[in-house]
């Protein structure tokens, strides 16, 4: 291998999530730094980043400056990792005659001696071992030491340019404790990623990771949003729909019910989103779920991901009506996600969906609601542009996506927390009305970008046999307003069944 083609090798990280922000990974025989709080992951990614080297057959050097040989083995294994061969730690502390009283020299201060015997050792070290990978943590120690930023910025260079003699892929940690607003590394590394910790202020820490530099790489900009679980770090990549095409062949799906079908002008069309409005107990999860169901019997996957729901009661409520949820899960056919909005960040979701549509090669995903995934992120303000991701994403896979939205209000005038309605390609509109003293339930298609649609307003109800919808309410106006007239002549409404 010629040196151009070194050069352009890359050392992955061992982080998949963070190989895809930095377009592979680090390139070969340069610095890199990763900055961040105490407490944000990068000791766990610089540990990630050593054993993906080990494994590789790659020597590989610790040197810790700050926390003990023992603190760091024992930080790995509460991850199942063992740092064993192929993988030293080098714990450097400072020499034990400038830590003597009696020893100190009284005409030097005793950072320069420091500072200059830290960097004695940790020269001494790689020469010995002649590392392809270093991690060195972290530089606030040296900061410290150096005492001005003009000592700093050459020792750091110093340290680069010791290190591109063995052509090693050096990562330096800083804890950004020593001085915050320091920028000299950031000149010098090759490339730079920061490391960010949030507390929202209901569950959860949130952490996400921005690569600021990465010389000569086009790398995925933004934040993305990370997680650290026992096995390691995990780095979803924020979700762009448009890196994603896929050739696929549309066509209409079925509800499995003739009549809904013949409201939405034949069913909906793969590749496309459907929008379920309504306020609660209208029927908005039974909706999306009849699409699963028909999507199954075709011989077909799909996918239901629960925000606002226990499983145990959507699998009994279902079973009351004649769908049997828990036997199409068994069967392999029907996967179901519980999400927990208070722990769970939008990119990890958007990563959980689009893992399941991929790997399984799902064509129905159900979404159940958005309004659940609104709390997932109470304090972001990029909702809608979430959301537009994911369903441009999915309909590029040739899915039919189906999510729903809880208005606020029973009758008259109602708000929705999020409206998405121009984002959806068909949007399905229910509703309580009130007619010969009973409250009963109207469905209709407000929107359908795909196709031509009803414009008639249909009740529908919902009993042991499942959902069950009428014929047109021809005979009746201000359905929508909650309290119709009746202006036809003869019976409309559905009748009630018999016991």
């Amino acid at each position: 291998m010629d040196a151009v083609e070194t050069l352009a090798d890359k050392a992955k990280t061992g982080i998949w999530g963070l190989d895809n922000i930095l377009s592979g990974g680090f390139t070969r025989g340069h610095l890199f730094l990763a900055e961040g709080a105490p407490g944000t992951g990068k000791t766990t990614v610089a540990l990630q980043f050593l054993l993906e080297g080990a494994r590789a057959g790659e020597k590989c050097l610790y040197i810790t400056l700050s926390e003990t040989e023992r603190e760091l083995r024992a930080g790995a294994a509460s991850h199942g990792w063992s740092l064993g061969a192929g993988l030293e730690v080098f714990e450097l502390l400072p020499p034990e005659s400038l830590l003597d009283a009696d020893q100190q020299q009284s005409l030097l201060y005793s950072s320069d001696l420091e500072l200059g015997e830290t960097t004695k050792q940790i020269f001494e070290i790689v020469a010995r071992v002649r590392p392809d990978r270093v991690v060195l943590d972290s530089l606030s120690e040296i900061r410290l030491l150096a005492q001005s930023s003009l000592r700093y910025r050459r020792q750091i260079l110093a340290i680069k340019h010791y290190f591109a003699q063995f052509h090693t892929t050096v990562l330096l940690l800083d804890d950004l404790t020593a001085e915050a607003a320091d920028k000299t590394v950031h000149s010098v590394a090759h490339g730079v990623f920061r490391l960010e910790e949030l507390a929202p202020a209901y569950g959860a820490e949130r952490r996400r990771v921005r690569v600021i530099k990465y010389r000569g790489v086009k790398f995925r900009g933004g934040y993305h949003d990370v997680t650290i679980t026992t096995g390691g770090l995990n780095v979803f990549p924020r979700l762009v729909a448009s890196e994603h095409r896929s050739n696929f062949t549309r066509y209409k799906v079925s509800s499995g019910i003739a009549e809904f079908d013949q409201l939405l002008g034949g069913g909906v069309e793969t590749g496309s989103s459907t929008l379920i409005l309504g306020p609660a107990g209208t029927g908005k999860s039974l909706a999306t779920i009849v699409f699963a169901v028909a999507a199954i019997k075709r011989g077909e996957k799909a996918a239901l991901f629960v925000f606002d729901e226990e499983l145990g009661l959507l699998f009994s409520r279902m079973k009351g009506i004649g769908i049997d949820l828990e036997s199409m899960q068994r069967g392999g056919n029907l996967v179901i996600e519980q999400v927990d909005a208070a722990e769970l960040s939008p990119g990890e979701f958007a990563h959980r969906v689009r893992k399941r549509v991929d790997d399984d090669e799902i064509k129905t995903v159900v979404i159940d609601s958005l309004n659940g995934y609104q709390a997932a992120m109470p304090e972001e303000n990029s909702l809608i542009l979430h959301i537009h991701e994911l369903l441009q994403y999915l309909n590029r896979r040739g899915a039919a996506t189906f999510m729903t939205v809880a208005q606020h209000g029973l009758v008259g005038d109602m708000k929705a927390p999020v409206d998405v309605t121009y984002l959806a390609d068909t949007v399905i509109l229910l509703r309580y009305f009130e007619a010969l003293g009973s409250v009963r339930r109207a469905m209709s298609i407000i929107k359908k970008r795909t196709g031509t649609h009803e414009s008639t307003i249909r009740e529908y109800r919902i009993d042991g046999r499942g959902l069950t919808i009428g014929a047109p309410l021809d005979g009746f106006q201000g359905v929508l307003r909650g309290v119709p007239v009746y202006v036809g002549e003869g019976q409309p409404l559905l009748e009630e069944p018999n016991p």
